[in-house]
C-alpha cells in the first residue's frame, strides 16, 4: 500500500507536480536526515544531503526505477553515499589542510594527534573484531556496504540474494555489532 503511494508520487514527480515532491519529502525527509546525521554527525552537514538527495529526484526523477525496489530504499541508498562522498571529501580535506600547515603548528598538536591516531586504531580493531563474531552472510553484506560503498540492492545482486534477505541481514548484523560494541564499551 505505502509502496504504490511513493509509486504514484514519484509518477507526479515526472510530471513536475510540486505537491507530490512536498509529499515525498515530508514523508521521509526526517528518516533520510536521521541516517545522514547518524553517519555525518553534523545536523548542517545531514540537512544539506538530504536536500541533495531530494534535488536528484526533483532535477531527474527517472534515476528512481520502481523495478528496482522501493523508493524508500533508493532514498536511503542515495543519502547513505551521499553522506559517504562527504565524509570522504571532509577526510582529504583534513588530510590536505595537515600536510599544508607549517612544520611548527603540526609539532605543537603532536600529542592530540597522536591520541586520535590511537583511538581510531583502537575503534576500527573494535569493529573488525566484532565483525568477525556475526554470521559470515551479514558480515559480507556490512562489509560490501560500509567498507566497498555498495548499495542494498548491489549487494544483494552480486550476491545472488533477494533484497529482502539482504536489508534484513543489514539490519540483524548492525544490532549485533552496536551490542557488541556497547558491551566492549560497558
Amino acid at each position: 500500500m505505502e509502496d504504490a503511494r511513493d509509486h504514484d508520487l514519484v509518477r507526479r514527480v515526472k510530471q513536475r507536480d510540486e505537491e507530490a515532491f512536498r509529499d515525498l519529502f515530508r514523508r521521509y525527509g526526517p528518516l533520510a536526515n536521521g541516517l545522514a546525521v547518524r553517519m555525518v554527525r553534523h545536523r548542517f552537514v545531514a540537512e544539506e544531503i538530504v536536500q541533495e538527495a531530494f534535488l536528484s529526484l526533483w532535477r531527474d526523477p527517472a534515476a528512481y526505477r520502481e523495478e528496482r525496489g522501493t523508493f524508500r530504499s533508493w532514498l536511503m541508498s542515495t543519502v547513505h553515499h551521499r553522506a559517504v562522498d562527504a565524509i570522504r571529501r571532509e577526510e582529504a580535506q583534513r588530510r590536505r589542510s595537515r600536510e599544508a600547515e607549517p612544520a611548527e603548528l603540526v609539532l605543537g598538536d603532536i600529542g592530540q594527534s597522536v591520541v586520535e591516531e590511537v583511538d581510531a586504531a583502537s575503534s576500527r580493531d573494535q569493529v573488525r573484531a566484532a565483525l568477525q563474531e556475526i554470521p559470515a552472510e551479514q558480515r559480507q553484506v556490512l562489509m560490501k556496504m560500509y567498507f566497498e560503498g555498495r548499495t542494498q540492492s548491489q549487494v544483494a545482486e552480486e550476491l545472488g540474494l533477494p533484497l529482502g534477505t539482504v536489508k534484513s541481514g543489514t539490519l540483524l548484523g548492525m544490532r549485533r555489532l552496536k551490542a557488541m560494541l556497547l558491551e566492549d564499551h560497558s
